[in-house]
């Protein structure tokens, strides 16, 4: 005889998140500090406050919780939470953060190979971003060594004006780096004001 399958009990049930704030009904505290667009502003029942708000068929939204009595304002929550929304995307927008960016060069870089990855370089310190160069020495060539410090030495002098060395070349393994942090004074992508 088979028997009906287990219902795992150890499993989590699902549960529905709890919203980011107390609204309508769920307000439990006897009086509240009401605040908002077109309503008496001070302290009142909860009953009434929400009442004020449903006469205007709007939400009542404790907003500030730990205040005595807390602060419940009427708003349309749904547009609430969509303008929270919307900032908070725009900050994280403009907070953007700094990366890593690496370029790597041999012994035997030629001159238009340095130009390309010099202007590549210039770009990722413009938008604010850290450049870690690095010579890359395979089997004999690490006799090179020299050659690899003159290198990013030069490729140090190039980029003077976009981002500083923050130490002297430095051999890692089979590898000359250098990394370059960007000028603080000067704002990623900022023009040259034109001349009238």
């Amino acid at each position: 005889m088979a028997f009906p399958p287990r219902r795992n009990q150890n499993r989590p049930r699902f549960r529905q998140p709890e919203p980011e704030h107390r609204i309508n009904e769920r307000i439990r505290v006897p009086e509240v500090r009401l605040v908002g667009d077109n309503v008496e502003q001070g302290v009142c029942p909860t009953a009434k406050a929400l009442q004020i708000a449903r006469d205007l068929e709007l939400d009542l939204v404790e907003i500030s919780p730990n205040a005595t009595p807390p602060v419940a304002k009427v708003i349309d929550y749904k547009k609430f939470l969509y303008e929270k929304k919307k900032k908070e995307k725009e900050m994280k927008a403009n907070a953007k953060q700094s990366e890593v960016k690496e370029i790597r060069f041999t012994p035997g870089t030629d001159d238009h190979d340095f130009d390309f990855k010099s202007k590549h370089a210039q770009k990722f310190l413009e938008e604010g971003n850290k450049v870690k160069c690095y010579v890359q020495f395979k089997g004999r060539a690490i006799v090179f060594k020299d050659r690899g410090e003159v290198l990013l030495l030069k490729f140090a002098e190039r980029l003077a004006d976009y981002g500083s060395l923050e130490s002297m070349p430095k051999m890692e393994g089979r590898r000359m780096i250098a990394i370059f942090t960007p000028k603080t004074g000067k704002k990623p992508g900022a023009k040259k004001p034109e001349k009238v």
